[in-house]
């Protein structure tokens, strides 16, 4: 079931938003190499319980999960793209991490996914990392109320696209609102006019995710980690937004802490 927000749930939905925000930004400074994915869990679980939030993750077991996350990250370095199950893994010079938070604040759900290089970059993985960032700003710019959500799917699409990415749309978007995952869906491609009409107090996760070279993925032994069928890499980037009569909000923006 769609649900939409009023003007004051979205305000209350707000603090979700920017602690996630401030949580991505710390995992982003955290993030080096010889640093273990365990210890930016660790970091995560702390502010967690300092701020009195709950995850979203830790108990989490979907059909397609081999069983309840366990962690409050998802972790996702070079070939993996999503639902990466932190592990015993020191980060190396030239790994390319997708994280991806979600969390509940005062029984409103924010979700949000950034990539970042370790250490010494690689062209590609720059150029895929802005790619997926510009198709996130071109999905947002769409999320207009009186346009569908085709219309975010296919300006996501046309960044990608236009970088000569092919695009997976198994996982993409959703609604936020109590729980993490809801509807609507949002593929990361689609037909310009169609789908679920664009309302005000729409709230959706917009998340752009591509591979260097394929489209395809299998999951991991873990049970969780998603990787690409051919080795290349991915980035993944993610916001939380909400429709209005006027401009989206993005309600886990993260520039107002590099004020």
């Amino acid at each position: 079931m769609i649900e939409l927000r009023t003007p004051a749930q979205i305000e209350e939905m707000r603090p979700a938003g920017r602690f996630v925000a401030e949580v991505l930004e710390a995992l982003r400074g955290a993030a080096d190499v010889g640093v273990n994915l365990l210890e930016l869990d660790a970091l995560a679980h702390r502010m967690i319980k300092d701020r009195g939030a709950e995850s979203c993750y830790i108990d989490y077991h979907p059909s397609f999960g081999a069983s309840p996350f366990g962690k409050v990250l998802c972790t996702s370095v070079n070939d993996a793209v999503l639902h990466g199950l932190p592990h015993d893994y020191a980060l190396k010079d030239g790994d390319l991490l997708s994280v991806d938070f979600a969390v509940a604040v005062d029984g409103w759900v924010a979700d949000s996914a950034t990539s970042v290089v370790v250490g010494t970059p690689r062209d590609e993985d720059l150029r895929l990392i802005d790619t997926s960032e510009r198709a996130l700003e071109a999905g947002i710019a769409a999320a207009r109320a009186g346009n569908r959500i085709g219309d975010i799917s296919a300006a996501i699409a046309q960044v990608a696209r236009a970088e000569g990415l092919k695009i997976n749309t198994q996982f993409g978007g959703h609604g936020v609102g109590r729980t993490m995952h809801g509807d609507p869906h949002v593929p990361n491609d689609g037909k310009a006019g169609r789908g679920f009409p664009l309302k005000p107090g729409l709230v959706i996760a917009i998340e752009p995710w591509f591979l260097h070279t394929t489209d395809e993925i299998y999951t991991d032994d873990d049970g969780w980690t998603l990787r690409s069928g051919d080795g290349s890499r991915g980035a993944h980037s993610e916001h939380t937004i909400a429709v209005t009569d006027g401009d989206p909000i993005v309600l886990t923006d993260r520039s107002f802490l590099a004020a």
